[in-house]
């Protein structure tokens, strides 16, 4: 079984930046696909970033690309989210996800994904 933890979350300012972290435990990382997607009061869960096993593939939301930069220590099993120039409609609860299948390419959609964390949040104030 897969726990994966959030963190870093906090309550910043408009232009600020912030970096979350994703943690594993029960399987080593190393060989999967990680995602992160947020979702904010009253709307649904959206993607934010993916990264391939071995970091060589990226994807993001159009919304946050030239801001938000994924990155991950498979050494430590663990997923960054490093977030720069942050505006108000960032601010969501952000979740870490792990899909199923092995070596798979930057998945984007939440039926790729398996495993969630309980997620940590994220307020940019004004």
């Amino acid at each position: 079984q897969v726990q994966v933890v959030e963190s870093g979350g906090g309550l910043v300012q408009a232009g600020d930046s912030l970096r979350i972290s994703c943690a594993a435990s029960g399987r080593t990382l190393r060989y999967y696909t990680m995602g992160w997607f947020r979702q904010a009061p009253g709307k649904e869960r959206e993607f934010v970033a993916s990264i391939t096993w071995n970091g060589g593939s990226t994807r993001y939301a159009d919304s946050v690309k030239g801001r938000f930069t994924i990155s991950r220590d498979n050494a430590k099993n663990t997923v960054y989210l490093q977030m720069i120039s942050l505006k108000p409609e960032d601010t969501a609860v952000y979740y870490c996800a792990v899909p199923k299948t092995w070596y798979g390419g930057t998945y984007y959609k939440i039926e790729d994904y398996d495993y969630w964390g309980q997620g940590t949040q994220v307020t940019v104030s004004s």
